[in-house]
């Protein structure tokens, strides 16, 4: 599998021991940086992994960032782009079953090393079920305009 994978400060050092763990798996991995533990913003390296995945670069993604939180955000304001904060294997597992998530966030602040590997193994062990969740996961990448919503 080819998979993209991008931090920003907080979240380096997680994004340098998983690259090898990565390879060891065997899949293709890019990183798309950071390349340090110097201060640098997060939603410029959620852009760039969203490009990857809108464009179909890289089969998956993996961002990291203190909390996950501020990742995920900017993630998913992309098309295309499913983007899931797991902080446990079974919450990759799910939001794999079900929400065919294609983009995997950890959190480097709150997480070990052992924890995020099996939260990444399970993540890419996992595949979609489809079924009634393919029709929801359509729902999401529907334009809110044509459903009554407003755009931001």
């Amino acid at each position: 599998m080819k998979i993209a994978i991008a931090s920003d400060h907080a979240g380096y050092f997680l994004k340098q021991d998983l690259i090898p763990y990565l390879k060891e798996l065997g899949h293709d991995v890019k990183d798309l940086g950071t390349d340090s533990e110097n201060s640098v913003d997060y939603p410029d390296f959620a852009k760039k992994l969203a490009e990857e995945i809108k464009t179909g670069t890289q089969d998956r993604g993996i961002l990291i960032c203190g909390t996950g939180i501020g990742m995920s955000i900017a993630a998913n304001r992309y098309k295309g782009v499913r983007a899931a904060l797991c902080l446990i294997p079974e919450m990759a597992e799910l939001s794999r079953k079900h929400n065919d998530a294609n983009v995997l966030v950890l959190a480097g602040r709150l997480m070990g090393v052992e924890l995020a590997r099996w939260v990444v193994k399970k993540f890419l062990d996992t595949d979609f079920e489809g079924g009634r969740h393919a029709r929801r996961v359509l729902k999401i990448e529907e334009d809110p305009m044509k459903q009554g919503g407003k755009h931001r």
